[in-house]
């Protein structure tokens, strides 16, 4: 006990009981970061020379551009970094401290090292401690370790290394009292708290960049180079042909302009936009964009046990009444002995179930419900407690292990007994057999037979109660010393089962080649009893508990990962360093969790993912993607749209370079045999803001396929620019840019350059128009369904002909957009060369699918 003086001296040398919280970036500073990208720095000194050689269209609408996109990354950041200021709020406003031998309320950030905490059932804890008095004390410490049921605490001593779930002799900041009161004395405030060390974690953890940011990074850099020079060569041959440098300089930098597709940033993220609402519709809110991708590149995922594999609700499985072992489904309330055991459990029993609401400890409640369904038997347990009053009681403590009432029942009294098994059986003289109906003395065989049926249940993971009664005489007010002589009843397993659809999803996760990892706090034979089930592991050497990595260094986790698929008892240090194995492995690892433990692991992960019931504020804002149904089932969901879209960006990127790399192409034959310019900077100008743009985002909007979890993850450095990508971009660009320059040869024979610029600006917007259906796949789609089931695509066709028609057609735009009026003989000749790039195209697709 602190003294006023030496609670003021503690608070000098140790410092307030509060989170540190780092500085801010401010508004503007985040807004500034989003221009830091190499490609965008080649737009803006693009769009400079541009505005000052005059083109001012151009650089206005890469400024808007760019500037739009700055503006959403920056409302993105904004809407994150949550966390911290969230663990604050977890800090308990008050708390009552005895000094000076007075109990006193002070506000919980005065609490300091020393200081005596008195807890309650409601109370928010303040402060780390150690427990002087426990009075049946119970604490829901889920906040850190991830487990729901309140860990019931006493006075023993633990070992020092004991994982948080097992240090019973404990309180930890942030957490609440469910049950009982006790007095503990404070060892750690603030940053040192085990709060404070998970807030030093994620203070301390990187968020990694996807593999479609760093994918584009990448391809953004290694585009603007390959521009740059194909730029630099388009000058020098203008020069040598005898331009004046100006021009030449300022058509160099149109073509620049012409052939990065600032629009990408923008179409990326309203694809990933469109993503986002798809998969809400499937109980996955995105929080950042870019996590809907980067769920497709995953190849791990390292899953929370409770809540998410499991339902999060204690159920019972199974009954045992000597000798036989009953699944509650053949539960027979006929049967007197089944009838005996069933009515112990309900009478023994303060647990309520209230309009489909299950209120008091969910061990208690899940004993209640089997009789709430009345899907084996007629009667519900309150028809029970009404025919047997509950006359008196010995409520459960922690000490005893037990809990004892003495009920009225057909003009009997009993006591009814529950508890745990190693405690009721040193208590038992008597044993009631299946089908018996009078007791009889128990014996040594008798013992042997329930412990070993005991051993198998807790094997299996169940969570275990021994029932027992004892008829009285007459009615009394129940004693401790009634507890003994007790006839043994039976018992009762139960445990948070797996979700039906869990086994399935997991099924469908390591056919998509992911490997599913469970990490929890609960006890290892729990967690492999459920693994196993739901076909994680298949037998229990892949599992092991979080104390078995404490001595291993980095080296020898990484190595140590591949073997283990489930975690118990685990830290959130472990946590981390299990997801950093992963992914020095090489591995797009993504991380699910509920508790405030939970939240520097999301963070260190490539995607984090919280649960939206269970979870904590604190987890669901260091988490990329929210699960409103805590389901697992949906991140398989959540993963295969990720894919889609991945591929469906992929394929938007093909139809933006393939269609560039003709215009450059066409620019760089003209230049090279000494021939005008093919098109106006306006046409260009016209082709990136409206033929580009749409069918681009049509693309990322293809329809979904199920063909994208038969295949296995891609790998982690695999770029979009790879050979094989590069190649279809360079075919295909090819073949449009000779039905280019064809139709400019053309009208260029006919009438000069005017009209062959006209003829070569239709056909390459109407080409890149077409060619949209051209990128919807590697494989070709002429003749099949896949053509037209996509509508967006079919409507920026459209919308996209319409535009150019107009252009060709009415003479009040010839002006505006450089083009020379034609006749139905040059528009279709314009159409006819577009049109051909289709089946060119697609006959190029089947000889390659054919060699393949």
């Amino acid at each position: 006990m602190l003294t006023n003086e030496q609670a003021k001296e503690n608070q000098k040398k140790y410092g307030w009981n509060e989170l540190a919280e780092e500085k801010k970036k401010s508004c503007i500073t985040l807004f500034l970061e989003q221009f830091k990208d190499f490609l965008v720095i080649i737009l803006i000194i693009s769009a400079i020379i541009s505005g000052i050689l005059g083109d001012a269209e151009s650089a206005a609408v890469i400024f808007l551009v760019i500037t739009m996109n700055a503006i959403l990354g920056t409302v993105q950041t904004l809407k994150a970094e949550q966390s911290l200021k969230s663990l604050k709020q977890l800090s308990a406003p008050e708390a009552k401290v005895v000094r000076d031998h007075a109990v006193i309320q002070i506000p919980a950030k005065e609490v300091t090292i020393g200081d005596e905490v008195l807890i309650e059932a409601g109370d928010c804890i303040p402060a780390d401690g150690k427990l002087i008095e426990t009075a049946s004390l119970k604490v829901d410490e889920s906040a850190l370790t991830g487990e729901s049921l309140s860990v019931e605490k006493n006075l023993e001593d633990v070992p020092e290394n004991a994982a948080i779930g097992d240090r019973t002799n404990q309180v930890f900041s942030g957490s609440f009292v469910t049950y009982g009161h006790g007095r503990y004395e404070v060892t750690a405030i603030g940053m040192n708290t085990e709060m404070g060390k998970i807030a030093y974690l994620l203070k301390n953890t990187s968020e990694k960049m996807t593999p479609l940011q760093k994918n584009l990074d990448d391809f953004g850099k290694k585009l603007s180079i390959m521009i740059l020079i194909l730029c630099g060569i388009l000058f020098i041959l203008s020069i040598l042909r005898g331009d004046n440098i100006l021009n030449a300089f300022l058509f160099a930098v149109a073509l620049a302009v012409a052939a990065i597709p600032e629009a990408l940033s923008s179409i990326v993220t309203i694809v990933l936009s469109f993503g986002t609402q798809k998969m809400a519709k499937e109980h996955a809110i995105i929080r950042k964009l870019q996590a809907v991708e980067g769920l497709g590149s995953v190849s791990v995922i390292c899953s929370d046990k409770t809540g998410t594999l499991t339902q999060n609700k204690m159920t019972v499985e199974d009954y045992y009444i000597y000798p036989k072992r009953i699944s509650v489904s053949e539960l027979n309330f006929e049967n007197d002995s089944e009838k005996e055991l069933l009515i112990s459990s309900i009478l023994c029993n303060d647990g309520m179930i209230t309009d489909g609401e299950q209120i008091g400890d969910p061990t208690e409640t899940a004993l209640l419900a089997v009789l709430q369904e009345k899907k084996y038997i007629e009667y519900s347990f309150s028809d029970v407690r009404e025919a047997c009053p509950r006359l008196s009681e010995i409520p459960f403590d922690s000490d005893r292990k037990m809990m004892s009432t003495e009920n009225k029942c057909d003009g009997r009294y009993v006591i009814y007994v529950k508890g745990a098994v190693d405690v009721l059986l040193k208590r038992i003289t008597h044993i009631r057999k299946y089908g018996s109906e009078k007791p009889e003395l128990i014996n040594e065989e008798d013992r042997l037979y329930i412990e070993k049926q005991n051993l198998e249940f807790s094997r299996e993971g169940l969570r275990v109660l021994a029932f027992a009664y004892k008829e009285l005489d007459a009615e009394k007010e129940l004693t401790l010393e009634d507890e003994n002589n007790l006839v043994f009843s039976g018992l009762i397993a139960m445990m948070d089962p797996p979700r039906q659809e869990s086994k399935q999803a997991v099924e469908e996760c390591i056919k998509a080649g992911i490997r599913p990892v469970m990490i929890t706090g609960d006890h290892k034979v729990t967690a492999a009893a459920i693994a196993k089930r739901i076909g994680i592991i298949k037998n229990e050497s892949e599992a092991c508990e979080g104390a078995v990595i404490e001595e291993m260094s980095d080296e020898e986790l990484r190595t140590f990962v591949e073997g283990i698929s489930v975690y118990a008892r685990v830290s959130p240090e472990h946590k981390i360093r299990i997801v950093r194995a992963w992914q020095e492995r090489g591995n797009i690892v993504a991380m699910t969790g509920d508790g405030v433990n939970d939240a520097p692991a999301l963070k260190q992960a490539d995607v984090g993912v919280a649960m939206g019931i269970t979870g904590s504020e604190v987890s669901k804002d260091a988490a990329a993607m929210v699960l409103t149904d805590d389901n697992f089932a949906t991140i398989i969901k959540a993963v295969e749209n990720g894919r889609n879209l991945y591929q469906n960006i992929k394929n938007a990127i093909q139809f933006l370079l393939s269609g560039n790399l003709a215009a450059i192409l066409s620019v760089l034959y003209a230049s090279v045999v000494n021939l005008p310019v093919p098109f106006a900077p306006v046409h260009l100008l016209f082709i990136n803001l409206l033929t580009d743009s749409l069918p681009a985002i049509a693309l990322g909007l293809e329809p979904h396929t199920k063909a994208v979890m038969e295949e296995k993850p891609r790998p982690i450095k695999e770029s979009i620019l790879n050979r094989r990508f590069l190649t279809d971009i360079s075919v295909e660009g090819l073949v449009i840019g000779i039905m280019t320059m064809t139709g400019y040869f053309i009208g260029y024979s006919e009438s000069g350059a005017l009209l062959g610029s006209t003829m070569a600006f239709g056909i390459l917007c109407t080409s890149r128009l077409i060619h949209g259906f051209n990128c919807k796949s590697r494989k070709p789609i002429l003749f099949t369904k896949q053509f037209f089931n996509n509508p967006y695509l079919i409507g920026a066709f459209g919308m996209g002909l319409l535009l150019i028609t107009g252009v060709l057609m009415i003479p009040g735009l010839h002006g505006i957009f450089q083009v020379a009026a034609l006749d139905w003989q040059h528009l279709l000749i314009v159409y006819g060369l577009a049109l051909l790039n289709l089946p060119v195209i697609q006959g190029l697709k089947l000889i390659r699918v054919g060699r393949v």
